[in-house]
């Protein structure tokens, strides 16, 4: 492809640069999907953030295509901080280094051709993209159905402040159904002093949405319409900038690939899988009563544990304690998964047929490209919004009116009861298998998801064309 002045068009290079304080996985998925269609992709990660996780550099030596930067922040004294919230704090140091960031990105061999973070660095990117004239597109880690609630946030909270705190037990949002009060995450209710996630984070970020030129969702069409269509028709917001569904984003290549010996000698969707990440430990009764729930459905089951400190101050190690709880089973149908494993692998074994997990939206998107029901069990965040997108869908079925994050004790009768129902449903089975075939129709060459890739990557190189004429 040349341009008006006969020169041969390059390919466009898209700097990644998530904050990491949100999950990389989506992130290291769309690199790779950018660059086997023509992208130069240069991923930057944030030194001084979240604690990354163990696969991050497996991941960069697996995939030479895409060049590893780090750009290193500046020392923040939190001891001079007002807020005292460690999230709040890491937002506020990475904030305070982006002025360094337009020199560092002037400095790389190629110009960057559009700039790709996530929703954390959506204010702080806005003044800095635009002196720059790079495009600036968010990738989100979240369902299209909290993504909308997001965007909708500052015209909830720009009137009275009963929109919360009111009689009314759902939330009207334009061009989606009624939101139940009990699915906004609890600390959108808070409205003491020291609750500074509204006001410090998400509406200064929520604001910020018609700043960038885009936002890539890790959703596809048939999964999410109304949500789509919401955001895209202005009826959330006139001034949103359009929203990509792109997803399932693929999964990519590690060098390191785990067996599963056990799982191999199981029967065809046999096998229960459990896992509920490394952000949502629960209590010790609830672990026994889990373990209860399952020895009962007398389905055999595989139990994840993440055991890697995802805060610096947190010092919970939940391995141990599950492992004593289990091994009090004389039945022996458990058993435990320690190390860090490519959560899709096991998802797409012949011997998984149930998926019990919290409903983190890169679970469910793994879950859907493989066709496994899930029995939703939402903890805190987007995940009852998440929930929500699971059950409509026909993936699967949701705990409900288990609270948030162990407000509830949920006994193993009613937990084995539910498993039971995910692995002997065939109406849900099929329905998975359904979500599962339109999931992967979407990525094909003519299909939904994969038209508007293209179409985000024609945009990227438009903006050059124009630059360099």
């Amino acid at each position: 492809m040349s341009n008006s002045k006969g020169i041969q068009a390059e390919p466009p290079h898209i700097a990644f640069l998530p904050s990491g304080l949100s999950p990389l996985t989506p992130f290291f998925r769309l690199a790779i999907m950018l660059a086997s269609r023509n992208c130069n992709v240069s991923f930057i990660t944030i030194q001084s953030t979240a604690a990354g996780s163990p696969h991050d550099s497996c991941f960069f030596s697996t995939h030479p295509e895409i060049k590893h930067l780090e750009f290193e922040i500046l020392p923040f004294d939190a001891s001079s901080f007002t807020i005292n919230d460690l999230f709040i704090i890491q937002i506020e140091a990475i904030n305070r280094s982006l002025h360094l960031l337009s020199p560092f990105l002037s400095s790389l061999s190629r110009p960057v051709s559009a700039i790709f973070s996530d929703f954390v660095l959506a204010a702080g990117l806005a003044q800095i993209s635009g002196d720059l004239g790079i495009p600036h597109y968010l990738v989100s880690t979240t369902s299209a159905r909290f993504y909308s609630t997001v965007a909708y946030l500052p015209t909830l909270m720009s009137g009275t402040p009963a929109v919360f705190s009111g009689s009314s037990e759902e939330i009207e949002i334009p061009g989606l159904a009624p939101l139940p009060k009990s699915s906004i995450p609890l600390p959108w209710l808070d409205n003491s002093p020291s609750n500074h996630l509204l006001d410090a984070y998400l509406l200064p970020n929520a604001r910020s949405l018609p700043n960038v030129n885009g936002i890539l969702l890790n959703t596809f069409q048939w999964f999410e319409p109304e949500a789509i269509a919401a955001l895209n028709s202005g009826k959330i917001s006139s001034n949103l900038p359009p929203v990509f569904p792109v997803g399932p984003f693929e999964p990519y290549k590690l060098i390191k690939r785990h067996r599963f010996p056990w799982l191999d000698d199981q029967a065809a969707e046999s096998v229960v899988y459990i896992s509920f990440g490394s952000r949502d430990p629960m209590s010790t009764d609830q672990i026994r009563e889990l373990r209860n729930g399952l020895e009962t459905s007398e389905y055999a089951y595989l139990w994840a544990v993440k055991a890697r400190k995802v805060e610096q101050d947190e010092n919970e190690e939940i391995v141990e304690q599950l492992h004593d709880i289990l091994t009090e089973s004389t039945k022996g149908r458990g058993r435990i998964l320690k190390e860090w494993v490519n959560q899709e692998d096991i998802l797409a074994h012949p011997a998984i047929g149930g998926f019990v997990n919290q409903c983190e939206w890169d679970s469910v998107i793994e879950a859907a490209r493989q066709g496994v029901p899930m029995l939703a069990w939402p903890q805190h965040g987007d995940q009852k919004m998440n929930a929500e997108v699971v059950e409509k869908a026909g993936l699967g079925i949701w705990l409900k009116g288990s609270g948030w994050g162990g407000e509830r004790l949920v006994k193993g009768e009613e937990i084995g009861k539910m498993v039971s129902q995910i692995m002997t449903d065939s109406n849900m089975r099929f329905k998975a298998k359904k979500v599962r075939e339109e999931a992967r129709k979407a990525c094909q060459v003519d299909g939904s998801s994969e038209k508007v890739l293209i179409r985000v990557i024609e945009r990227v190189k438009q903006k050059d064309q124009k630059l360099a004429n």
